[in-house]
Order: structure tokens, then sequence, then C-alpha cells
């Protein structure tokens, strides 16, 4: 394809689309008149042989061939807009301002604390607010309307607005009293399901089976669930000094084992890792003090 007849406004407009995901909407987001909006979907559609966006009672769903476009189209503008961005230079240093994240608790537990330190280390006059994700969908959306700049933490929804980056691997194992785990350091599949078990739940105590238990289904088994916490950091608290074990993301459960008095055993059975995730929208390839942070994000993640 020669560049030179290809009109950027139609990538523009396609990006508008994807976002607003309506004619009359993205025309007024790019300053058109929905005929004239109606007219570059006609050329994009030309442009790229598909038709992009579908009509539907939802509003226009993007294609798979749009879906697959989105991304490095985005990417593409975004280095366009930071170079012609006047004043584009960011001294993290001497740079004052206030970033805004919602983690999962293990985020707050795992993530934040060292992201904390590398910030006051490079860049002291920029604040930092984290907040909690308790609806993730909820969260996703508030980051795509630009209320926060980024998500951090597992199992959080996809979505074709933002960049997903994959900060590291977790893994899953059990934890027991300290002293019960002196005479039987490994537990057996039968002692796994026998004994009763603690359950962190974020979703305030509802105890609904989870991927542990999906697992166990599988195999044929079930466990008791003896307890159920609101807060991961009360779980190895509540398994010291009793017979019940708990199964926990593994940096968590090395980091309290200590001051709780658990110990940290393997789990049983085999159980697919799970990964810990950084979440923002494409204005990071715009803005230079947000693209910094998402850098130093990824940066404290590789130590992790």
């Amino acid at each position: 394809m020669n560049l030179a007849s290809v009109d950027l406004n139609l990538l523009v407009a396609f990006e508008a689309l994807m976002e607003e995901r309506s004619v009359t909407r993205a025309g007024a987001r790019v300053g058109l008149a929905q005929p004239s909006m109606s007219s570059v979907l006609t050329r994009l559609r030309a442009l790229f042989g598909d038709d992009l966006f579908v009509r539907s009672a939802s509003g226009m769903q993007p294609t798979a061939k749009a879906l697959a476009l989105a991304r490095p189209i985005s990417e593409a503008l975004g280095q366009i807009r930071g170079v012609l961005a006047p004043g584009s230079a960011f001294d993290p240093a001497t740079a004052r301002g206030r970033m805004s994240i919602a983690v999962t608790d293990y985020g707050d537990l795992v993530v934040v604390p060292p992201l904390v330190a590398a910030l006051r280390r490079e860049a002291p006059g920029i604040d930092l607010v984290v907040r909690p994700i308790i609806d993730t969908a909820l969260s996703v959306a508030s980051l795509e309307h630009g209320n926060i700049d980024a998500l951090i933490g597992g199992h959080l929804p996809a979505s074709t607005r933002i960049t997903r980056t994959t900060l590291f691997e977790e893994h899953f194992v059990c934890i027991r009293d300290a002293r019960r785990a002196k005479r039987k350091a490994r537990l057996s599949k039968d002692d796994y399901t026998r004994l009763p078990h603690v359950l962190f739940s974020s979703a305030g105590g509802d105890g609904l089976p989870g991927a542990i238990d999906t697992m166990l289904a599988r195999h044929g088994r079930k466990r008791r669930t003896a307890v159920t916490l609101a807060h991961v950091v009360a779980v190895p608290f509540a398994v010291a000094g009793t017979d019940l074990v708990a199964t926990m993301a593994e940096r968590i459960a090395r980091r309290f084992a200590s001051p709780a008095g658990v110990s940290v055993v393997p789990l049983p059975y085999d159980v697919e890792a799970f990964t810990i995730d950084l979440l923002h929208t494409r204005r990071a390839m715009t803005d230079p003090a947000l693209r910094w942070f998402i850098e130093l994000v990824n940066r404290v993640g590789r130590t992790l």
C-alpha cells in the first residue's frame, strides 16, 4: 500500500469508532457530522477490505479484522501524537503530579510497597493514590473513562480499549500451622481434602467456589470450607495454631508465614499458575508522565 495515498484522518476516525461504538458519537469526537462520518466508514471499509463495524442492538460492533487492527493503529497514532506534542520531555526527579491506580488485595501487598519505594527514589514529587478493586468490571470501566491511570492484579477482565502487560506469574501453595507442619512436611491429596480449609473471598465472604474447587471437582473431590474471610491478610493468622489449611498465592504466603507462625507447604495437586497484570489505556502513549509511570510499574514487576 502506498502510504501517500492513505488519509491519516481515516485512522483517527477508526480509533474513535472503536472506542465509541457509535457513528454519531465518533463523528462528534473527530468533528464530523453523522453523514460525513458514515462516508468515512465507507472509505475505511474500502481501505481494509472488511466491514470493520457491524450495526447491532448494542451499537456498532467491531469485526474480527477491526479488533486485530485496533491496537496497532492506536499505538501508531499514539506515537505520532507523542512526537507532535509540545513539551513532551519529562523529568521524574523534578516532576510534580499525581498518579492513581486500582489494585486487588494481592497487588496492594506484593506490588504496591516496592512501587512506592521506587517512586520515592525516582520521582518524590509524584503523589500516588491507591484504590481497591472491588468490582473488576467497574474498575475497568473507570480506567476506560480516565478516572484512574492503571489497574494491577490477577484475573482482570479483558477489554479492547485497554492495553494489558503481564508483570509476572504467580503460583498457589498451601499454608498450615508451623508446629503441625514440622510433624508432617507434605500434605497428601487425602490430607488436603480431609482437613478443614480457610477461604479468602474478596467478594465479602460469600464463599462461592473458585479455581481450587473447580480443580478438585475435576478430580472427583471436594473440600470443606470451615472459615471464609474477607481479607487475605487474616488468612495465615486464622490458620496458625489450628488444624486448618489454606491455599494462597505463594508471594503472600511467604511474606506472612513467619509473622503468623505458619509454614508454606506444596499443594498436592497441579494447579495452573496465574498472571499478575498491568492494565492501562492507550493514553499512556501520548502522556509523557503516564508513559514513564507505566514503565516504572513494569520495571518493579520484573523484580518480583
